[in-house]
This record gives C-alpha cells, structure tokens and sequence, in this order.
C-alpha cells in the first residue's frame, strides 16, 4: 500500500499524522524560548497585551509567550497538536483548531505567525491570511511573521538525507522550483509504505513587500535571524518580517 499525499490538496493531513510529530520532534524549544524573549522585549508589549499564535502546532511558542505573563491563544488545523497543547491551557492560554485563512472573531493587539507557517497554500491565499491576521488585529496591532530566507535555504540545500526516528527511516528528498520549496518525505511503517509532501512558497523579501501593499498593513521592520539582527539577503538565516495595522487616518 503506498500512500501519496499532497500536502496542499489536503493540509491536514501530514501536519496531522503521528509521522510529523514523530520526524519533527527534537526540534530546539531553547532557540524558540530565546526568540519569544527577544521578540516581546523589542515589542515592549504591555502585560495586559492579547496576543494570536495564528498555526501554533502543538503550542510551544504560545506555552512561552504566555509564561512571559501575556494572554495568549493559539490556533492551528491540526487537531492532534491542538489536542496536545490544551494540555498546557490555563486561564490566560487557549487553543482552537481553526484555519488561518479565516478571521478568529476577536481582536487582539498582537498576531504572530512563527517558524515557517505562511506560504503553504497558492499565493492568492496567501493574501487571504494577511487580510484574515489584520481582521484579528485591533487598530495599530503588531504582527510578526517569521519565515525562511529563501538565499540561505538555496545555499544551504540537502537535496537528499535519510532520518531516523522511533525506528523508521524517513527517506527526504528537497528541490526548489520557480515558485515553491519543497520536502518529499518517504519511509515504510507497520509494511506500508508512505509519501508525504510539503511545499511551501518560494517568497523573498519583495514578494512580501507585493502582497502587503495589497492589505491594510504595512511593514516596519526586518530582521535575519532570532537575535533580531538586521536582515541579510544573501547570509540571514531568517526573513522575519514586523509589520502593523494602518490606522484609519493612513
């Protein structure tokens, strides 16, 4: 039985599966706290900020962010990793599975949207996201969304590794096009084997720039990596790009 799955024509379906959470666990919570710092002490947000982790997964950065005394809600397609994170829930952390494409219903002074979680679907939806985060905004709310430098991801590319996790060998294979990066994932399990794909959209800075001049939110600043140095095109690691909601008088 081979499984093949497009990743875009059914979202949660591999962000779903126990083999994302599996191939995907070690990654580095130390990096994430240290970014959750850096970013909400640039922010200088006040303690009685509301803040959206719009695609949270399983909630580590909302789980940080919260500790720092803000109140927080996370959303995400993925129920298995909504279900994790309402583990972690208290007065002032919620998650909802809900999709990014559509406004939450409230408004919030902050809406992050962290590790590579944007450009998943075609570009036009990718607009879509940024009119629904500035639904969710409250008037001269901050957003940030962080995302892979494409030039680095260029420079740096594995086309081809073999991983192990939990005794399965995750077969990856990666190529850029014109318009997408993507992750071909294969590994048998239980004597069946499966495809997986991901694809997230080629986007550098200009590509962003394009899309917000389209929305009623403008960008502010630019940083290369989680220490929030000033963004490098040719050797950041990161495109993380602060952005606000334009008050009505713009």
């Amino acid at each position: 039985m081979n499984l093949k799955i497009d990743y875009k024509s059914d979202y949660n379906t591999w962000f779903n599966s126990k083999y994302y959470h599996i191939l995907y666990k070690d990654r580095d919570d130390k990096e994430a706290k240290k970014f959750i710092l850096n970013l909400t002490q640039y922010l200088d947000l006040s303690k009685k900020a509301t803040i959206l982790d719009a695609a949270c997964g399983k909630g580590r950065h909302s789980i940080e962010i919260e500790k720092l005394g803000y109140s927080v809600t996370g959303i995400d397609l993925s129920v298995n990793s909504i279900n994790h994170a309402k583990k972690f829930e208290n007065s002032n952390l919620k998650f909802f599975v809900h999709d990014i494409l559509i406004p939450f219903g409230k408004k919030f002074d902050a809406v992050f949207n962290l590790f590579t979680s944007f450009g998943y679907y075609n570009r036009d939806k990718d607009i879509q996201i940024l009119s629904s985060i500035d639904e969710n905004l409250k008037e001269n709310g901050i957003g940030v969304i962080d995302f892979l430098n494409i030039y680095d991801v260029r420079k740096k590319l594995v086309k081809k590794e073999i991983v192990k996790k939990e005794g399965i060998h995750f077969d990856i294979s990666r190529k850029i096009t014109k318009k997408t990066i993507q992750k071909i994932i294969s590994f048998n399990d239980s004597s069946k084997n499966f495809t997986f794909k991901e694809s997230v959209n080629y986007l550098d800075l200009d590509d962003f720039k394009k899309y917000f001049i389209k929305t009623n939110l403008e960008i502010i600043e630019v940083f290369g990596d989680y220490e929030l140095n000033k963004f490098d095109k040719y050797n950041s690691s990161r495109l993380i790009i602060l952005f606000k909601k334009k008050s009505r008088s713009n």
